[in-house]
Formats: structure tokens, C-alpha cells, sequence
């Protein structure tokens, strides 16, 4: 009779996270105080859910496990969503952070994400799923993460179609177009 007990345990201990996370930087950092140098961990990580929400956080903590916890909880509170139309971004943007330049690029269907380093981690974890994206300036991995967040801030609203014929079977149709031409 109790042989589902260990299993239904170990299920409820493998519970579905809510946002992946990827690991893009960890850092021991060094402070010097009067009596000597006091160590520290620096951990930047980036959280998505995979439709398009992403948050980055960059925190410190007395050890590892610390400062990624820290990071995770900070990139909660960050999360923005990204605008999308057909999988991919619904156009090029170009954008300066500090000395990291990021291009990214909308990309055709099937092309997948072309993207290096921690960019293309962090592109994993948004959910889109073609894009084009260059690294331009610097090779520091947080100003550039930091950059593409920047970049889908950037983002604008991709238009609605447009109607290709106008209703004007309808006098009024007809002289409200006329009034607008007009103006």
C-alpha cells in the first residue's frame, strides 16, 4: 500500500519552476576594508518564462548559492515583456549601453536564434524564437545583457494590419472620406 508514497514525494520535490533561469556571469569580488579584504560573490542571471516575459538581476552575496538566490529575486522584480509578432521582434533595433553595442534583428521563420554568449542565453529564456543578434562593442557579459533588455524596452507595438479596402458602399462612408481627405 505505501509503495507510491516515495514516488509521489519525489514528484512533488521536482515541481515545474515557474521561470527558467540561466546563469550569465559569477564573479568573486574583493572589498578592502581596514583590517584586510573581505571576499564576495557577484551573480548575474536572467529569468524568462519562455512567452516572452525576461528579467535580469545582478547581486552579491557571502557565497554562491547566496548570490544567485539574491539575483533570482532581483530579476523577478525586474521582469518586462517583450513585444513580438510571429515569433520573432517586430523590428531592428541598435542600442548603446554604456561601451556594449547590441544589434538585434527580426529573422525569417525557421532561423532560430543567431546570437552569442550571454545574449543568446538571455534569448532562450525570452521564448522567441528567430532572431538575429551582434554583439558590436564591448565583451563585458552584464552591460550587454543589460543592453538587450534596453532593446526590448525599446521595442515598439507592432501595427495592426492595415485594411486593404475601405467600407465606401454607403453614401455617409463616402462623404466622411471626402471630409478627411480634405483636412
Amino acid at each position: 500500500m505505501r509503495r507510491n508514497t516515495t514516488r509521489q514525494k519525489k514528484d512533488f520535490m521536482r515541481e515545474k519552476r515557474e521561470f527558467e533561469q540561466k546563469v550569465i556571469d559569477i564573479a568573486r569580488v574583493t572589498r578592502v576594508m581596514a583590517g584586510g579584504k573581505r571576499m564576495s560573490f557577484r551573480a548575474c542571471v536572467v529569468i524568462g518564462d519562455m512567452k516572452g516575459k525576461i528579467g535580469v538581476g545582478v547581486k552579491k552575496g557571502a557565497d554562491v548559492s547566496l548570490a544567485m538566490n539574491k539575483a533570482v529575486n532581483s530579476a523577478k522584480k525586474n521582469l518586462i515583456k517583450v513585444k513580438t509578432i510571429n515569433d520573432t521582434i517586430p523590428h531592428e533595433v541598435r542600442i548603446k549601453h554604456k561601451s556594449a553595442i547590441l544589434l538585434i534583428k527580426p529573422a525569417p521563420e525557421g532561423t532560430g536564434i543567431i546570437a552569442g554568449g550571454p545574449v543568446r542565453a538571455a534569448l532562450e529564456v525570452s521564448g522567441i524564437k528567430n532572431i538575429v543578434a551582434k554583439m558590436i562593442g564591448s565583451k563585458n557579459k552584464i552591460n550587454n545583457v543589460r543592453a538587450l533588455i534596453e532593446a526590448f524596452n525599446r521595442l515598439k507595438e507592432p501595427r495592426p494590419a492595415v485594411k486593404k479596402e475601405k467600407n465606401l458602399t454607403k453614401p455617409e462612408n463616402i462623404e466622411e472620406s471626402k471630409k478627411k481627405d480634405r483636412k
